[in-house]
């Protein structure tokens, strides 16, 4: 089994988040928390699986439409999800964000709004906006039970005839929000009635945390719908490529797959990313297991350390995801002049939260996805970071 307290050094392999940080933060001496990939590992399996495909030597033109791959994915759905699922309704994609954008071209025009909750991730912004598609942002909201969507403010949007796509991320990045079954069915229904289409990004599924729970979109889907996800977040392989997801209806899946083919010429997978997602889905539950147990236990050092220099804050773990989204709004500072005491004087990179919409301002987000030993080092950078502006 992985040690996660082992550190692996990444300076030297092509890393974005190691090797290329002075491309967002202007410096390459820092230590980087940023980009959601993590410092661990992979799971052994899967070491041993693309050991052995490797050694077959031979890398030609491969098909993601096979049994085995199919199998996988059904399986984990059923062992982690209790969700069946038809292997039909399943197509493949280079990655997540890839699919998303050909899912707006097919069912929206230029012009159209894409409806997203705010904070969003910032690559959805890129993907509705790199489509000349106009985003439409429902804020969510913060209280003492943590973070919530606003139903009626949802509705306001879906009602809206150029409003054509609800883009969901479901767990939530940045706030780590878990939608609740009762909010996926609401959130449906509202789509239906307005004949809105749903594409929902499901890529932090197997990283929800306590009693908390994940529905996947199927479970509650109506109408024209999408649910895209990888095992990239939850098994650090996202550098191997590949996604996959269900598409609800035949015609939207043959248009994706006519352009995935057809236009874009990506139909043959890269074979390893295949080979990676059998291995962690029929072997690599407990190593995930064990991972998870890890994960939640950095969020907890960070929760403990941030409270104990700063009572005000009473930070909470997310209910979801490895990333810390720290709201620092009680303590008044300037996001801006804190960016710049974190890079020059304590050399750490943590992502700004203005990265993730004007709603993103007067918070962090910090990734959690690495040895303790590390996380360590960047809670109290962090913390020294604030102190300076106090």
């Amino acid at each position: 089994m992985t040690d996660f307290s082992n550190v692996v050094d990444r300076h030297g392999t092509w890393c974005t988040q190691w090797d290329y940080v002075a491309d967002r933060f202007g410096a390459a001496d820092l230590l980087p928390f940023t980009i959601s990939d993590m410092d661990f590992a992979t799971a052994p399996c899967i070491i041993d699986a693309l050991h052995q495909r490797i050694n077959h030597g031979v890398f030609g033109y491969s098909r993601w439409k096979n049994d085995e791959f199919l199998a996988a994915v059904a399986h984990w759905f059923k062992q982690r999800f209790n969700s069946r699922i038809d292997p039909e309704s399943l197509v493949y994609g280079p990655s997540v964000i890839y699919m998303v954008s050909e899912l707006i071209r097919i069912w929206s025009d230029a012009g159209d709004g894409i409806v997203v909750h705010t904070p969003a991730y910032d690559a959805f912004y890129k993907a509705i906006e790199g489509n000349q598609r106009t985003v439409v942002p429902v804020a969510m909201e913060k209280n003492a039970q943590g973070w919530q969507g606003n139903m009626a403010a949802l509705e306001a949007a879906l009602a809206k005839p150029q409003n054509k796509i609800l883009l969901l991320c479901s767990p939530q990045n940045p706030t780590g929000k878990v939608w609740t079954h009762e909010e996926l069915s609401t959130m449906a229904a509202l789509c239906e009635r307005y004949g809105v289409a749903v594409i929902s990004d499901e890529i932090h599924m197997d990283m929800v945390w306590g009693e908390h729970r994940h529905t996947p979109w199927n479970a509650v889907a109506r109408g024209k719908w999408a649910l895209l996800t990888s095992g990239s977040k939850s098994f650090n392989i996202p550098a191997l490529t590949g996604a996959y997801g269900l598409i609800g209806d035949d015609e939207s899946r043959s248009a994706y797959l006519s352009a995935l083919k057809g236009r874009d010429g990506l139909s043959s997978p890269s074979v390893l990313a295949l080979v990676a997602h059998i291995a962690a889905y029929q072997e690599g539950e407990a190593w995930l297991d064990a991972l998870r147990d890890y994960l939640a236990g950095n969020l907890r050092y960070v929760a403990d350390e941030l409270n104990r220099a700063f009572p005000a804050l009473n930070w909470q773990p997310p209910e979801a995801t490895y990333l810390a989204w720290i709201d620092l709004r009680p303590l008044n500072i300037d996001d801006r002049a804190l960016q710049t005491v974190l890079i020059e004087q304590q050399k750490v990179a943590i992502m700004p939260g203005y990265t993730y919409g004007e709603e993103g301002n007067g918070f962090v987000r910090l990734n959690a996805g690495c040895p303790r030993s590390k996380l360590e080092q960047g809670v109290q950078r962090l913390i020294a970071g604030i102190n300076v502006l106090l």
